[in-house]
């Protein structure tokens, strides 16, 4: 995300969190960056649902690790990275505040199978809504954060995780917004960090852009560097017990 691959269209938006690559990161840190806003819709109080898809998440260690996960938002949605992103408040728009953790569901029917297609992410989150009462109708303000099992590859805009991405945020209509996040099956996903710290700073890194630049490109947004993450990509700190991603500020001129 701090470069465009080369097979992602130029006009695309960024909205991926790249594979590790230190020598790509220390070069895109020396640019300069300032995202503006492109008057598109923010998450003012985002409403994450978290979504563990496939029966590997039902048994340990997948279930303890979606326990840690959803315990990570608990703390995350009401932590200093949310009053971090109120700089990108909006005269006349809603102020960008506390969110909170609605719920979490596994499925396990149909069991996700790789290469998994965006078309087919998207396809699962509209059949759950329309059919599954457990699972939350979409606001202006809910984010269905998408966890895949171990094995499950994703493709997206003919890229593929553990390839060229480790995880990205999109919409439906601009109407559904949700993320997907493969499971980090590569080193390149990782960046020599544990498991868990690895998926929190990339959920942490699709958090601050969904919630910034909801629809890729229409929010805050950097035409050479992309979203808020993009310019910090796999720099990171600790926020309470977890890892999380820096973000940029535009007030601070750099990663925070």
């Amino acid at each position: 995300m701090t470069t465009q691959p080369a097979s992602r269209s130029q006009s695309s938006p960024i909205s991926i969190v790249p594979l590790y690559r230190p020598e790509i990161m220390e070069a895109a840190r020396a640019a300069q960056a300032q995202l503006t806003y492109r008057n598109g819709p923010m998450l003012s109080a985002v409403e994450v649902f978290t979504v563990f898809w496939g029966a590997d998440w039902q048994q340990s260690p997948g279930s303890d690790l979606a326990n840690s996960l959803n315990q990570f938002f608990d703390y995350i949605l009401t932590s200093p990275l949310m009053d971090q992103l109120a700089e990108y408040n909006v005269q006349g728009e809603p102020a960008i505040g506390y969110g909170k953790r609605t719920g979490t569901i596994t499925i396990t029917t149909p069991d996700p199978q790789s290469p998994l297609s965006d078309d087919a992410i998207q396809q699962m989150i509209q059949q759950q809504i329309s059919s599954n009462a457990n699972f939350p109708q979409p606001t202006s303000n809910t984010l269905y954060f998408i966890y895949l099992p171990s094995g499950v590859s994703v493709t997206q805009g003919g890229d593929s995780s553990c390839r060229v991405f480790c995880g990205y945020h999109n919409n439906i209509n601009s109407q559904i917004f949700y993320t997907a996040m493969p499971y980090p099956d590569c080193a390149g996903c990782v960046g020599g960090l544990a498991l868990l710290d690895a998926l929190t700073s990339i959920s942490s890194h699709e958090l601050s852009e969904a919630i910034t630049d909801t629809i890729p490109g229409q929010g805050w947004y950097d035409d050479n560097n992309g979203e808020i993450g993009d310019i910090c990509a796999w720099q990171t700190k600790k926020m309470g017990n977890y890892t999380v991603q820096l973000e940029w500020s535009n007030q601070k001129n750099q990663c925070m």
